[in-house]
């Protein structure tokens, strides 16, 4: 794949590029936890975004994708505050944060080839700016440390795109390690690197919808944390976020918060216990129990958080009792996209066929399956 974007670079700009990569993740568990400075456990996948750059002589900045047939030229003196609602924002939005991080870039050729699928779920977009962060920086040959990079891609879907995102996607872009979870304290940024055994299987099963109301939805859901927390503040006044309350303490105050508030809470606050629990029960190799507080996970996500939808439950549903399952849930935002599986290795293939099988009798949609193992982060080819 490498040489093959290589070769459509230089027929395309006439020069040799450079080649970085950054893959997509998926979410054992710990959903809508990381704006809440709270804990994730992501893996980054086998699904990568490739990005080809080399330099020009000017203070240009071209973007090209294979997939999309326009090329977007901006100049790097001025560029845009906010993005215009295309693809090649996010290469734009890195770009310019940056710039505002005191990076002077020169000019640059740029040619994409995404390899993680849009709109299912698995951080498309994160994995593109991450492979974006790292090829605009080697033209300056500085080294910014990658948790550096996490963060700045994550001002730049925050501030340029507009999406109000918590930093997991961008940071096990950069830091996920092959066969391995990673534990991430979203607000202190510690991680841990958790062991995922030889003969498990990541199935990630794409119910091929995704609601229009998504994004609007997702911002929403991180104002009603936040509206809850300014209330939550007069009996706790060193409470920052949703991470800083216990559950006992939630349930107290339960009717001074407005329905759904409490809900969208409860959520939130179970759910990081959950991720600190699937982490010991993975040390311990104990992969029934990670899978029953991944099917927890969909439960509460489905009628606390309200972020499922009819797919997802169907998917859900459809891979209860088959052989090698230990358990799954929606994972990413919601309204759509896809689920995570924890499959045992010599069921995965059959799990895949019979899953898509059922789910596409109970919906007629034909459903998308990758078999995947925890993968390498970004890095330059």
């Amino acid at each position: 794949m490498t040489a093959g974007l290589a070769r459509q670079f230089e027929d395309l700009f006439g020069a040799a590029p450079r080649i970085f990569s950054a893959p997509g993740r998926v979410n054992l568990i710990g959903e809508h936890t990381d704006y809440n400075d709270g804990f994730v456990m992501p893996c980054a996948i086998g699904l990568s975004t490739r990005v080809a750059i080399s330099p020009r002589e000017d203070r240009a900045l071209v973007v090209g994708s294979d997939e999309f047939p326009d090329r977007f030229e901006v100049d790097l003196g001025n560029l845009p505050k906010h993005g215009t609602g295309v693809w090649s924002d996010y290469v734009v939005g890195v770009a310019a944060m940056l710039q505002r991080n005191g990076q002077s870039l020169p000019g640059a050729n740029l040619l994409v080839r995404g390899g993680v699928p849009m709109g299912a779920g698995l951080s498309s977009s994160a994995a593109l700016e991450v492979a974006s962060a790292l090829a605009l920086i080697s033209l300056q040959g500085t080294v910014l440390p990658l948790p550096e990079i996490a963060k700045l891609c994550q001002r730049a879907e925050n501030v340029f795109i507009g999406a109000r995102v918590g930093i997991m996607d961008q940071f096990v872009s950069c830091l996920g390690k092959a066969a391995h979870a990673l534990m991430l304290d979203c607000r202190s940024l510690d991680f841990r690197l958790l062991p995922l055994p030889d003969n498990v299987r990541l199935v990630i099963c794409n119910t091929m919808v995704k609601h229009e109301h998504a994004g609007g939805e997702y911002n929403r859901r991180r104002e009603e944390c936040e509206s809850a927390v300014k209330i939550l503040t007069k009996w706790y006044p060193n409470m920052r976020a949703l991470r800083d309350i216990s559950v006992p303490q939630l349930e107290e105050h339960c009717h001074d918060l407005p329905d759904p508030l409490y809900r969208r809470c409860l959520h939130v606050v179970e759910e990081n216990q959950r991720v600190q629990d699937a982490a010991q029960l993975l040390i311990n190799g104990a992969l029934n129990g990670v899978g029953e507080l991944m099917r927890a996970s969909h439960r509460s996500l489905r009628d606390l958080y309200e972020v499922s939808c009819r797919e997802l439950n169907i998917m859900v549903e459809v891979a209860e009792g088959l052989p090698g399952y230990y358990g799954g849930r929606m994972t990413g935002g919601g309204f759509g996209g896809s689920t995570v599986n924890l499959v045992n290795a010599s069921d995965a293939a059959a799990f895949a066929g019979q899953v898509a099988e059922r789910y596409q009798r109970e919906t007629e949609k034909k459903p998308l399956v990758y078999i995947c193992s925890a993968a390498d982060g970004a890095h330059a080819e």
